[in-house]
């Protein structure tokens, strides 16, 4: 499989196993660029070292998938739908659609976030679609990462 033109934004991410997992999953779909947003811990620590605790779970990808900390999400996405990405949301609310059939063509972002209140509602209103994973169990959500993956296996490999 080959790099795309999609990007992946993770917001406000708290755990740096769902991080790591999170940056195998977009090595194995080719996404482009990982933007860690806010409390998003990133690969280094403050000082620059290497932190075993995503490196664990990430086992190598963090190398692998070009990555950057911000932040702030309001200028990552100003600069993406500039330069013509459609955004898309993996969420639940009340305007979402099921994201099997969300079609994806041509250069796209998409944000998880944060694992207990997921993406603010201020965040899914600049997005061109939210896509929502439906729950069969007892359960109202999949972990980030779990979803994560779902959702960009079935989005990016049609």
């Amino acid at each position: 499989m080959q790099k795309t033109d999609s990007v992946l934004i993770l917001l406000d991410i708290r755990s740096t196993h769902n991080v790591g997992a999170i940056f195998r999953t977009a090595d194995a779909v080719g996404i482009s660029k990982l933007y860690l947003v806010g409390t998003t811990p990133a690969p280094l620590d403050r000082f620059g070292r290497a932190r075993a605790d995503i490196a664990k779970t990430a086992l190598g990808a963090e190398y692998t998938v070009p990555w950057e900390s911000r932040a702030t999400l309001a200028p990552v996405l100003t600069k993406l739908k500039k330069d013509g990405y459609a955004i898309i949301a993996v969420e639940q609310s009340k305007d979402s659609v099921d994201y099997k059939k969300v079609k994806v063509s041509g250069k796209t972002v998409f944000i998880v976030g944060t694992e207990v209140s997921g993406i603010p509602e201020s965040v899914l209103k600049k997005c061109d679609v939210v896509a929502e994973i439906g729950m069969a169990g007892m359960k109202e959500s999949l972990n980030v990462s779990v979803a994560t993956g779902v959702a960009l296996f079935r989005m990016l490999n049609r």
